[in-house]
């Protein structure tokens, strides 16, 4: 736990924000609506609010989302590379989608891959000789754990939870688990991407 404590402070309390970051974990509810060609993603916290919502363009379509606050401010930008053979993405601060607003980029670690296996690189991580954080599992696999670089240190996880009425309605039910001083909002964008790749992983 130190060392996963004092890779976290390393970040300088926040990857998006400082106000994204507890002392404490952090246990988000994210529905997700299957039965549906349009993005469908609603997160809660314990207490039922709902600290973010998921805005997609109409231009276009598949390739760019927008990551709101509760007050409808842009948090982050998701935009995918378009012509990459990794599924590389890249998240921008607020509603921008200039280099220099570049928080981090996350792309596939390999080509082909039975299980899914994401690389997630921050801006100054300009070589990407090693991935400051890693994001093993999926939707379909039904769990999802997001580890600091190539480390066992878990900062993240994500298992879904099935009932009656979910299945009955159409939706996804999945519990996130973010462990003290790590970024909710960082998370919540990992798993917003990875539900992307996937679904183009099924066409």
């Amino acid at each position: 736990m130190q060392n996963h404590q004092q890779q976290m402070q390393g970040f300088g309390g926040g990857i998006i924000g400082p106000q994204y970051c507890a002392p404490y974990n952090v246990d988000l509810a994210i529905v997700r609506k299957v039965l549906t060609l349009a993005d469908s993603f609603s997160v809660t916290d314990i207490n039922g609010q709902s600290p973010f919502t998921l805005k997609g363009s109409l231009l276009t379509l598949q390739d760019h989302r927008v990551l709101l606050d509760a007050a409808g401010t842009p948090v982050v930008t998701l935009r995918r590379k378009l012509m990459t053979a990794h599924d590389r993405w890249h998240v921008f601060r607020g509603d921008s989608s200039d280099m220099k607003d570049l928080i981090f980029s996350l792309k596939r670690s390999s080509l082909f891959q039975l299980k899914t296996e994401l690389d997630v690189f921050l801006a100054h991580n300009t070589e990407e000789k090693v991935c400051d954080f890693k994001v093993k599992g999926s939707w379909f696999e039904r769990s999802c754990v997001i580890y600091a670089g190539e480390s066992l240190n878990i900062v993240a996880q994500m298992q879904k939870k099935d009932t009656a009425q979910s299945i009955m309605f159409g939706k996804d039910n999945f519990m996130v688990t973010v462990y003290p001083n790590v970024d909710y909002a960082f998370i919540v964008a990992l798993i917003v991407i990875l539900d992307k790749i996937n679904k183009r992983q099924k066409k």
